[in-house]
């Protein structure tokens, strides 16, 4: 039995489609919200119904990873044999959890997989990850050609995960809150031996970060995200390199990503002095090891 667990902060009409989209494709429907307003939930009570979902209501935003435990929990309580992930702001097609199900079963040695994820916004691109020498880098459209590509690490919305691998694996880290989390989760998975795949016929459309920027000299978009989340993805950065999930060519490769980062939101992103003083605290507690909410 799959279950889908949603987790939602400020859910709108774009989440009701989701669990529109959603109640077809699999047994069970999980909605965590991370407490948001009476009003915000209000945008999704008929699509709960309508999707027969359940609704677990938090007090407060505790982080996607938490709240994705809080759901996998419910799911196994509900008697699931299988966990889709999935953001508020995503949309499978129709076939999508069929396919990843298949896919599943004909991988040998899959932990999980996910879809083939297009990012829905201007100047998107696809959301499908690879290993290189560096680290992680977007797949090259010669492997997005083939059925099945192994994957770095999923993307958690539209990740399919059988509650026996979670079982193995362990859950989502609650230290990183948001940013990362899938990254670290599926590099759990892979030294625990199993292979992340994507298929390529399973899709998704989704939205990554506030908004995507073009650089001069650049082809692929930047994602410019909310000062915010400058703190997280600097301390979590820091917390993937000092984890030692990374081999060592990836810990150089996220140092000068992180090195890039820090400079393009210092430099050239508005609202600079926000950020840097994010970044600087992201820099501090990531060194210092301290986790969960800024």
């Amino acid at each position: 039995m799959i279950v889908a667990v949603v987790v939602t902060y400020g859910p709108d009409e774009g989440t009701a489609r989701l669990l529109r989209a959603l109640a077809p494709q699999v047994e069970r429907i999980v909605v965590v919200d991370n407490g948001s307003s009476d009003a915000a939930l209000a945008a999704i009570d008929r699509a709960i119904e309508e999707a027969g979902a359940q609704l677990i209501a938090l007090d407060e935003n505790t982080g996607i990873a938490h709240a994705q435990n809080v759901g996998i929990l419910r799911a196994k309580a509900l008697g699931a044999t299988h966990v889709l992930l999935s953001d508020q702001d995503s949309l499978p097609a129709p076939d999508m959890v069929a396919r990843l199900r298949d896919r599943l079963e004909a991988a040998p040695g899959a932990g999980a997989v996910g879809p083939y994820i297009a990012e829905n916004k201007p100047g998107g691109d696809e959301l499908v990850y690879v290993d290189r020498r560096w680290g992680p880098r977007r797949a090259s459209a010669d492997e997005l050609a083939r059925p099945a590509v192994d994957a770095a690490f999923l993307l958690a919305s539209g990740c399919l995960i059988p509650m026996a691998v979670l079982g193995e694996v362990g859950p989502m880290n609650a230290k990183y809150f948001i940013d990362h989390v899938d990254l670290e989760w599926c590099l759990r998975a892979r030294k625990a031996g199993y292979r992340v795949v994507v298929d390529t016929g399973a899709r998704l459309d989704h939205s990554l970060g506030d908004k995507t920027v073009n650089l001069p000299g650049r082809a692929q978009p930047v994602h410019l995200h909310g000062p915010i989340r400058c703190y997280y993805l600097a301390r979590n950065t820091i917390f993937m390199m000092r984890s030692g999930l990374l081999p060592w060519a990836w810990r150089v490769g996220y140092a000068v990503w992180l090195a890039k980062f820090v400079a393009f939101h210092s430099l050239l992103a508005d609202r600079r002095r926000v950020r840097i003083r994010e970044l600087a605290a992201g820099i501090r507690d990531g060194l210092l090891g301290r986790g969960g909410s800024r």
